[in-house]
């Protein structure tokens, strides 16, 4: 999580949060100080979809005209990857996804537009639903997404650099 903030923070980026759940107040005073507000979700053990209706509650309460989503468990996550996201979102009026393991998923950008559809979300299903659905996404190409911690053998193949 301390990484994915960091990356947060030197994306070009108005305004900033970061969703903690479990562990709120240990992972909180672990992280390095940025321009980011921190969102505590009470609800975090009903899924990642209750971070994703907070996280659209904080971006409709400052007016944001999009949202970018970002997971924690990406480490090969950099802020270059999040400003050509942002850089598509500009050209596009779509929900711009990132691609890798031919699929589209996080990070990704939605647009006010998707903020009904985002809120709608329930358990623990993330964006991805969304992404994968018949509506239009724009795709930026990122082959290290694949890599994900939750998954069983990350932590050798981060150590090995393999992933």
């Amino acid at each position: 999580m301390l990484a994915a903030a960091e990356h947060i923070c030197q994306a070009q980026t108005t305004a900033r949060a970061v969703i903690v759940g479990a562990n709120a107040e240990a992972v909180r005073a672990a992280l390095t100080p940025c321009s980011a507000e921190v969102l505590v979700n009470d609800k975090w053990a009903e899924g990642m979809a209750s971070s994703i209706r907070l996280a659209v509650a904080w971006a409709e309460m400052r007016e944001c005209d999009a949202l970018l989503l970002v997971l924690c468990d990406q480490p090969k996550l950099d802020a270059r990857h999040l400003n050509r996201l942002i850089a598509e979102h500009e050209l596009a009026a779509l929900p711009v996804a990132s691609f890798y393991a031919q699929k589209q998923g996080v990070p990704a950008i939605f647009p006010r537009s998707s903020f009904p559809d985002l809120a709608a979300l329930r358990g623990d299903f993330g964006a991805s639903k969304l992404l994968n659905g018949k509506a239009a996404v724009a795709r930026v190409l990122w082959p290290e997404g694949e890599f994900d911690v939750d998954e069983p053998d990350a932590e050798q193949r981060l150590l090995t650099n393999q992933g």
